[in-house]
């Protein structure tokens, strides 16, 4: 989509992850902003952060859709291919820094590939 607006409502959805390391999912940034911006918009930006390399999303327990900061990604292509952790105890949610092999089919051409892991988290565990 291009270059950023730099509008109040991307600013404060940028704010919900700059200190984070964690994924937010799209309901609970509803949840947490439904008094500042309607659902719609919430949305409408953060497809727009995706679509510009800053975010990424991926599919979590349930089919909730999930949220991450981008890690030297760009318009045109999505560089942080990998897999996600999900707790199953508290919901802890974040990107791993392992890799995994997606294989070759014949015939095919994969170009998106999610793999989320599920368990207890470090903290659940102890």
């Amino acid at each position: 989509m291009g270059i950023i607006r730099k509008t109040k409502s991307v600013e404060i959805l940028l704010n919900q992850f700059k200190n984070s390391s964690e994924a937010i999912s799209a309901k609970q940034l509803i949840e947490q902003l439904d008094t500042q911006f309607n659902k719609t918009t919430i949305y409408r930006v953060l497809d727009k952060l995706e679509d510009d390399g800053v975010l990424h999303s991926f599919l979590g327990k349930e089919g909730l859709k999930w949220y991450a900061k981008c890690n030297g990604c760009t318009t045109s292509e999505h560089k942080d291919v990998h897999p996600h952790f999900q707790c199953l105890s508290c919901g802890k949610v974040d990107c791993l820094s392992v890799t995994v092999n997606i294989p070759k089919i014949d015939k095919r051409k994969v170009f998106v590939s999610q793999v989320l892991i599920q368990g207890k988290c470090e903290t659940c565990c102890a």
